[in-house]
């Protein structure tokens, strides 16, 4: 059964600019005047420890079955790449049934990224135990050291740290693109909606999101 069904979105051409939340492109900073520059450079010095947030380019889904396609793109941007995501999806296999899984994902970042950095875990539904939760969080804290993104599979609903519901019965994909609080937060860069297009999340919420499915990271 294809595992990224969602609710269908108007999303609209204003997902291709950089939304709120955070999400800035390389390529907006790259545009700034040396003071502001300057500025940027001191505010990231003061970042607290334990913080990393990587720079997205961000982009909607153009239609409610490219979330697996858009997620990798998103991800693969926060390293300066601008990949098509029908390119994507046709590696990917995807369909309007969506993408199968993350392990359909895993082997196109690869490609892209130029190695094999890229690995896929699955999260049982059953076993989502502190353990687990300790390897996501690891996992997500080296991928963003390195200056990677993680691609996540989820399904159902999680609460972000704002107490905003976010709702995919039917399964999703989403990146994840930064992390505070040594990883106990994680920053995500969702395609499914522009206005919603950054938020946080406990890593634990995310674990039980994850639950059934698997993540590249």
């Amino acid at each position: 059964m294809r595992t990224d069904l969602i609710r269908r979105t108007a999303l609209t051409v204003a997902g291709i600019a950089a939304t709120a939340g955070g999400i800035a492109g390389p390529a907006l900073a790259a545009q700034a005047a040396p003071a502001e520059r300057a500025a940027a450079s001191v505010q990231a010095e003061r970042r607290p420890a334990g913080e990393r947030q990587l720079d997205v380019r961000y982009e909607a889904q153009p239609n409610f079955f490219y979330c697996g396609p858009a997620a990798a793109r998103n991800a693969l941007s926060v390293q300066g790449k601008n990949i098509d995501v029908d390119t994507m999806a046709k590696e990917m296999g995807t369909t309007e049934a969506g993408t199968n899984s993350i392990n359909d994902i895993t082997p196109v970042l690869n490609k892209e990224t130029g190695r094999k950095a890229y690995h896929s875990t699955e999260m049982p539904a059953d076993k989502v135990d502190g353990k687990r939760v300790e390897k996501l969080r690891a996992d997500i804290v080296r991928a963003v050291d390195d200056g990677r993104a993680v691609v996540a599979n989820i399904a159902g609903t999680a609460t972000d740290t704002d107490g905003v519901s976010h709702s995919f019965e039917g399964g999703h994909y989403i990146s994840v693109v930064g992390y505070s609080e040594g990883g106990k937060t994680v920053t995500i860069a969702d395609s499914a909606n522009p206005d919603q297009a950054s938020y946080r999340i406990d890593v634990d919420a995310l674990a039980h999101w994850i639950a059934s499915r698997g993540y590249a990271s």
